[in-house]
């Protein structure tokens, strides 16, 4: 038996390679995190306000638009502290809440993408049975499953990562505590750890993937049976966006946990493109390129402006 000092606290080492940048990095983060958090507000405002965007396909892009904001919110204000000169430590528990928000959000929107999908091959390849379908029961189940697989998958994650003892190092080499960048300061055996997360996250992410590709397989062949090309490039351009946004979110994810050897710099880039740019180019995706979103974004902004000379 060995006696262990365990740690309370650990210390963020920030973005690798980057040392003399933290004013930039500062500003730069600063103004995606608020264009972030902005854009996602005005389209779940639009699609609240607007009762014509009350349907199964906008009640899901108004939760989407709610991770959007949460997501990155669990590693941008830590990491805009520090870059502003502010003390790089995190608590022991700290750490670990980071982590767990970090995986119960994004595996519960990689859901929300899968759910979405299902969403747009019913309105697409059953359109008049659609309504009959996607009921408000369903979707709230739906979601309410999307939920308990990302705090499960959270929960194995965060349980098998600090049930390891922490004693000697407390330097995490990374922006925020995720697996990559904790494991390696256990005192204890962690391979384990490292085989049940590379396992749990890969396995979730090629599942979804699948369930993704499965539903946009028979959206496709659906759309190549649609005679008019008016009805094809309609059908279309209601699924590019979102196609678009989950290639945004699933790439990261592919590349960071699937790599046989970790290179630092390039973990830290895909992870901030995975944290911080895709929830900003999701809104930037769904606000231009959905008549429906930018007309109630239009009428929001009109109702602002009348408010304000009134």
């Amino acid at each position: 038996m060995r006696n262990y000092t365990l740690l309370n606290e650990f210390i963020l080492l920030g973005i690798p390679q980057t040392q003399g940048l933290e004013t930039l990095l500062f500003v730069v983060f600063l103004f995606i995190y608020f264009f972030t958090l902005l854009g996602n507000l005005l389209i779940f405002t639009a699609i609240v306000s607007s009762s014509t965007l009350h349907t199964p396909m906008y009640f899901f892009l108004g939760l989407l638009s709610i991770f959007d904001m949460l997501f990155p919110s669990v590693t941008c204000p830590k990491m805009l502290l520090y870059l502003s000169g502010q003390s790089p430590a995190i608590s022991y528990k700290g750490c670990a809440a980071q982590l767990f928000f970090y995986h119960l959000l994004g595996s519960t929107e990689g859901c929300l993408y899968s759910v979405m999908a299902y969403d747009r091959y019913v309105a697409i390849c059953h359109p008049l049975r659609y309504m009959l379908i996607m009921k408000p029961g369903v979707c709230l189940s739906l979601v309410t499953i999307a939920c308990l697989v990302g705090c499960l998958h959270a929960t194995i994650l965060t349980s098998f990562t600090f049930q390891l003892v922490y004693c000697a190092f407390n330097q995490v080499d990374y922006f925020f505590c995720d697996l990559p960048a904790v494991l390696p300061l256990a005192c204890t055996d962690s391979k384990l750890a490292q085989k049940v997360g590379s396992i749990n996250v890969g396995f979730l992410a090629l599942m979804l993937l699948f369930s993704v590709c499965v539903s946009y397989a028979h959206i496709g062949i659906a759309i190549l049976k649609i005679r008019s090309a008016e009805g094809r490039q309609k059908a279309f351009s209601t699924c590019s966006a979102h196609l678009t946004a989950i290639l945004c979110a699933y790439g990261p994810v592919i590349i960071i946990y699937l790599q046989r050897t970790p290179n630092p710099l390039l973990g830290a880039v895909v992870q901030i493109l995975n944290n911080i740019v895709s929830p900003m180019l999701n809104s930037l995706i769904y606000s231009l390129r959905n008549k429906e979103v930018k007309r109630s974004l239009r009428r929001v902004f009109q109702s602002v402006i009348l408010g304000i000379h009134k």
